[in-house]
């Protein structure tokens, strides 16, 4: 069976949307070693996220942790937060976004390795 899911690729890794629904979206995210996303919020969904593989560093609302694979962190409606990959192997987590709205334009930047903000 091929895969059809949507998959984005970014400048630190990818993100594959597994589930959409108007209640909640389910994305697959692979960080590749030595880099991270951008520390940034939302205004309109909350984040749950399931370390599957590797070692990731969370950042939220200043404050970090070391993750690993079956380590979980909430991030709620209008935290700031990032994760990053400090590591020679790939981080890949599950996201599930709650929420009212769960476009990509739902993403206040605070910091970019990638002059995104």
């Amino acid at each position: 069976m091929a895969d059809n899911y949507y998959i984005e690729e970014r400048p630190w890794g990818w993100f594959k949307i597994l589930l959409e629904t108007p209640q909640y979206k389910v994305k697959e995210i692979l960080v590749k070693p030595n880099s991270r996303l951008s520390y940034q919020s939302h205004k309109r969904r909350s984040e749950h996220w399931l370390i599957v593989q590797g070692t990731a560093t969370v950042v939220l609302n200043d404050v970090a942790w070391v993750k690993k694979a079956g380590d979980s962190i909430e991030v709620p409606v209008g935290a700031k937060h990032r994760i990053g990959n400090h590591t020679a192997e790939d981080v890949i987590f599950i996201e599930i976004q709650r929420g009212e709205y769960f476009g990509e334009d739902d993403i206040e930047r605070y910091s970019d390795d990638y002059n995104r903000t």
